[in-house]
């Protein structure tokens, strides 16, 4: 992987994260519309490292409320009637699904899961379900009124994640709008749910990073996290203003487009649907 490749797949990465598009599943599709090696499963979890700690940067406030008012509640009573201690375990119980399954499943999520038949199909499913959930979400709770049921299906929804073409962010968002949150809130609450798991991912596959020049490389692998981290904080700032007011239906009609194409593509043997791993 060349420095201009770790550039444009850092750019795509800080894009993609945080819109319900899939960015693992551009940084698979991709490659192949430009006859480039595949990043492979590591590359795309570090590279996702950078647009996290945009999240870091740009929500500093609310994590360093939250997991303070979290470690006064371990020593104080009063504390825990905070939401703040609340949603610290929030947080930490929807974290478990993805990573018991992201280990479980670890074999599948680097080889099978990134064929391309299965990424242009959760395009266009998760799409569906993103459409749906837009349409029958009440737009109506706050994030305060989340409940310890509904952490767990956030979480369980987050973990769908692991196939690429589901998305992240797109996920849990739509448990979100389903359970009739409101879509500041429930794209706020996926942000920082995504934290623990993106970040634990992405120091875990460190060590399949490889050193020297190849297409897993430490350099190119910086550079695309640097670029994922710019751009990315960029995104973040857009897409909370743009939901406040708009709806997630370009989203859909984009994922439903896309995932279409690769299918037709890979139906017509101009791509092939494997990736090197």
């Amino acid at each position: 992987m060349d420095f201009l490749q770790a550039v444009v797949l850092g750019t795509l990465q800080g894009l993609t994260e945080f819109l319900p598009i899939s960015s693992s599943a551009h940084l698979a599709i991709f490659p192949k519309f430009f006859g480039w090696d595949d990043p492979g499963a590591a590359y795309t979890a570090v590279v996702q490292i950078g647009t996290e700690v945009a999240v870091v940067l740009y929500f500093w406030r609310d994590i360093w409320t939250i997991g303070s008012g979290w470690v006064r509640g371990l020593f104080s009573a009063r504390a825990r009637e905070a939401f703040e201690w609340r949603m610290g375990w929030f947080i930490i119980v929807g974290s478990l699904p993805i990573v018991a399954l992201g280990l479980a499943l670890e074999d599948l999520i680097d080889n099978e899961f990134r064929n391309l038949w299965v990424i242009g199909t959760m395009l266009i499913a998760l799409g569906l379900v993103l459409g749906v959930a837009e349409r029958i979400g009440r737009n109506a709770k706050p994030i305060e009124d989340l409940s310890w049921g509904h952490a767990v299906l956030l979480g369980a929804a987050q973990a769908a994640a692991l196939v690429p073409g589901v998305s992240r962010s797109g996920a849990t968002i739509s448990m979100g709008l389903i359970l009739g949150y409101e879509r500041a809130a429930a794209t706020r609450y996926a942000f920082l749910l995504a934290i623990p798991a993106v970040v634990g991912a992405g120091l875990y596959k460190l060590k399949d990073i490889p050193g020297g020049d190849n297409a897993y490389g430490v350099a190119p692998t910086v550079v695309g996290t640097l670029v994922a981290f710019v751009v990315g904080l960029a995104v973040i700032h857009w897409l909370l203003r743009y939901v406040s007011t708009h709806s997630y239906a370009p989203f859909v009609a984009y994922r439903v487009v896309l995932g279409s194409v690769v299918l037709v593509l890979l139906g017509a043997g101009v791509i092939t649907a494997d990736v090197a791993i």
